[in-house]
């Protein structure tokens, strides 16, 4: 293998997982997904989020409008909800989908009832999760959807991923159903964060599988610009499209679209063993239902291990922790690479915050050399050289620093997002 992120990587045979069950926030569990390029009428994930909480905002008899980016196209659709935090069963009265316009407007003629098990109402229990029934839709790559969501019940807090960087949409409590308007009149209410919605799944002959970016706030996209879709893997996921597209328009090309899922979540650890306590479920611990969950999983990118440095793991800890995750993606057949831990400017400690120091930053730098030479990825990209100062290489360049020392701007993260080279993703000669 190589540790070359400019080298063709050897093509691994992806095999299908064998049928079983995964766990869902650590209680109920759901089908397990599948692995390897998909075959013709196979499910392949082309947008997905991490839950990480149970949300504040109490909602009653109202209806919800979430917004989800498509990354490749498809002719058939479903969803997957997930009630991953929530302490008590979540009733969905009735639901939509739709092709949205702009805010909560949406394509006149596209909106399609969502079903399942043939029933327009669905009741998820604690920790547990459904998929809609399919439905016959066709959808374009980086298309926005809206699935609406009718909630009968009273006083429901949503299960949520906390920082999406989309506005989604909600009526007042007390609203009633109104999955099947179009308009924006009854969605007077905004969020940023998604409820429920944990994947949107599609069917494609152009379909080449999906690309999990398993991370923390760099992936979740912390200082990238709100329903921008700025962030570095929404630039890899442009790029793909239109290189892939462009290979599929010459004469007697078959290129398959890859799609991209975006399980970054802000905070994230690789282990719980950090002080202080994690905020959110550690890498290790979600990746089944964050990685293996999704279907047609030809690729994982792994991204993270700042947030254990910072605090106080040792360097063996976040190795050991990384190396299990790769030997995991391994045994589930996807290909893996690995990335380089950006730069982070020094900050005093305060509160819970332990902050970052010189010795934390000459553990990045060991574990980043890790990465590098040691760690089995099939390809590592070195976001560390992309982004760093090259005067201050322990520093993020200045444009390329959202301000806090910790993020990239909206620039740093298009400078990523352009640097990764395509050709990691392609299958080899042969291949499906």
């Amino acid at each position: 293998m190589t540790n070359n992120p400019r080298a063709h990587v050897a093509w691994a045979v992806a095999f299908a997982a064998a049928a079983g069950t995964i766990a869902v926030a650590g209680a109920q569990s759901v089908e397990r997904g599948t692995v390897g390029p998909p075959a013709a009428n196979e499910w392949v994930t082309a947008w997905g989020t991490a839950q990480q909480a149970l949300g504040e905002t109490a909602i009653t008899n109202a209806t919800v409008r979430l917004i989800a980016r498509v990354t490749i196209p498809g002719e058939v659709v479903r969803v997957r909800l997930d009630n991953g935090y929530g302490t008590a069963p979540l009733r969905i009265g009735r639901a939509t989908i739709a092709q949205r316009i702009q805010g909560p407007l949406v394509a006149s003629g596209s909106m399609k009832p969502l079903t399942f098990e043939k029933s327009a109402e669905a009741t998820i229990p604690p920790g547990g999760a459904v998929w809609s029934d399919p439905v016959t839709m066709p959808v374009f790559a980086q298309q926005d959807l809206a699935v609406t969501l009718f909630i009968p019940g009273s006083e429901v807090n949503p299960s949520q991923h906390t920082n999406a960087v989309v506005t989604s949409y909600r009526t007042p409590n007390g609203a009633g159903d109104r999955t099947s308007d179009g308009s924006r009149t009854p969605f007077t209410e905004t969020f940023t964060a998604t409820w429920w919605l944990k994947s949107v799944e599609v069917q494609s002959a152009m379909a080449g599988g999906a690309i999990v970016a398993f991370g923390d706030s760099i992936t979740d996209g912390t200082c990238s610009t709100l329903d921008a879709n700025d962030r570095w893997v929404n630039v890899l996921s442009t790029r793909l499209v239109l290189h892939q597209e462009a290979a599929r328009a010459q004469a007697g090309s078959r290129a398959k679209l890859k799609a991209i899922v975006n399980e970054g979540i802000g905070g994230n650890t690789v282990t719980r063993n950090v002080q202080p306590a994690p905020d959110s479920l550690p890498g290790l611990e979600r990746f089944d239902r964050d990685v293996l969950s999704h279907h047609g999983v030809t690729d994982v990118i792994v991204f993270m291990g700042t947030n254990d440095l910072r605090r106080e793991a040792s360097v063996s800890q976040v190795t050991d922790g990384l190396a299990t995750i790769v030997k995991r993606v391994k045994a589930a057949g996807p290909r893996v690479f690995g990335v380089t831990m950006i730069p982070r400017h020094n900050v005093e400690s305060s509160g819970t915050n332990t902050g970052w120091n010189s010795e934390k930053t000459r553990r990045r730098r060991e574990v980043n050399d890790w990465i590098r030479t040691k760690a089995g990825f099939d390809a590592v990209l070195d976001f560390d050289a992309m982004v760093r100062d090259h005067a201050q290489p322990d520093l993020i360049h200045p444009p390329f620093n959202c301000g806090d020392g910790i993020h990239p701007s909206p620039a740093g993260y298009f400078a990523i997002g352009r640097a990764i080279p395509l050709s990691l993703f392609e299958p080899p000669r042969g291949a499906r």
